[in-house]
């Protein structure tokens, strides 16, 4: 896990304030409420770049909408949630929004993750990857986009061939 979602996770043990204050951030652009400065600039140090800032706030804001702490199943990459939160669900609009998530640009992803990460709210999600996938989100090369988009269809992939193989040991 990473240090800083690490330190998140230490943090609300000792103060259940933390999530409210990381969700509250959500409503506002990453970066831009006065309260969530404490959880999140001390990993920033020095950092320039306003997108890996505002990657930071929006891990952080995600965090604290979607922890639980009663989980204790594998976490999951945000690609094979969405996958099994399909199958779950039987819903193909879930794979729409998953595609136009990977389609954002920086200014839609906030929104776009956040409707996401509440939708897949009965899976627990590894926001270590999701971080580092935020952090490279703008890569010319859609890297992240394109990993996201891989664990996705696999996923479904070894779901379909899970469930070929049942129906066929049925028969």
């Amino acid at each position: 896990m990473s240090e800083f979602i690490e330190w998140l996770e230490e943090a609300n043990q000792k103060d259940s304030r933390v999530r409210a204050v990381l969700r509250r951030s959500l409503s506002f652009d990453p970066g831009c409420y006065p309260p969530a400065y404490p959880y999140v600039e001390w990993r920033l140090k020095e950092e320039e770049n306003a997108w890996r800032r505002a990657a930071y706030y929006l891990a952080a804001g995600l965090w604290g909408q979607h922890f639980r702490e009663d989980r204790n199943d594998e976490r999951m990459p945000i690609g094979k949630a969405c996958a099994a939160h399909q199958q779950a669900s039987g819903s193909t609009s879930t794979e729409r929004r998953f595609i136009s998530l990977l389609d954002s640009d920086p200014d839609q992803l906030p929104h776009r993750l956040r409707h996401m990460v509440s939708l897949l709210k009965d899976h627990n999600l590894d926001f270590e990857s999701l971080l580092k996938g935020l952090l490279y989100w703008n890569d010319d090369q859609k890297r992240t986009q394109n990993a996201w988009a891989r664990d996705f269809y696999r996923q479904l992939d070894n779901e379909t061939k899970t469930d070929l193989a049942i129906k066929e040991a049925v028969r």
